[in-house]
């Protein structure tokens, strides 16, 4: 099944393990899967060229940053990560702190590593829904998320999510700063 929409199955009345929704998503490598903390399971379509390219652009800034200190581990959209308050998400790029990350046992961290990142960033694509992506934001926040860019090309803003704060919503282009979280790391925004 290929399509340019998102598709969401309500899972409610069934019991997927953790170790079943990984051997779901090992034996559909090609679909990109996650589960909501509602139980239900979410199949996006692939990003377009512009989408694409954005996201790695972010990817790679974050990671020279990331190079430089040594603080953490950057993971791609292809990581998901099971929240401690359920689900499994797989934000468009993603930072965890190192020791954080060393917690975290061999298999753990070879699978679905059973964690919320310190910081993630979520590219709205020209298919995804804003109201999903910000109810994806508030799961980040409610598994222990300390910071978060949701870029919106669309309607040429950020919306910047810290724990036990308002959502902040700035004006595109803009500089973002990674803050205490991602120290000494900006992001310059270009205009989309």
């Amino acid at each position: 099944m290929m399509t340019s929409e998102t598709v969401v199955l309500s899972l409610h009345d069934v019991n997927f393990s953790d170790e079943q929704f990984y051997q779901l998503c090992q034996v559909n490598r090609d679909l990109k899967l996650e589960r909501t903390v509602q139980g239900e399971l979410v199949i996006m379509p692939p990003v377009g060229g512009l989408s694409g390219n954005r996201e790695a652009d972010f990817i790679t800034d974050l990671n020279l940053w990331n190079r430089q200190t040594k603080l953490g581990k950057v993971f791609s959209s292809s990581t998901i990560f099971r929240l401690p308050n359920g689900g499994d998400r797989s934000p468009d790029a993603a930072w965890v702190k190192n020791d954080r990350w060393e917690s975290l046992t061999l298999e753990e961290r070879e699978k679905f590593p059973p964690i919320c990142p310190d910081f993630v960033l979520e590219l709205r694509s020209r298919t995804d829904s804003l109201a999903a992506l910000q109810a994806k934001m508030r799961e980040y926040l409610e598994s222990g998320l300390r910071l978060g860019w949701l870029i919106n090309p669309q309607d040429q803003q950020v919306e910047i999510y810290r724990p036990d704060r308002t959502v902040e919503i700035i004006e595109l282009p803009a500089t973002l700063s990674g803050e205490d979280v991602l120290p000494g790391f900006v992001l310059e925004l270009p205009v989309f």
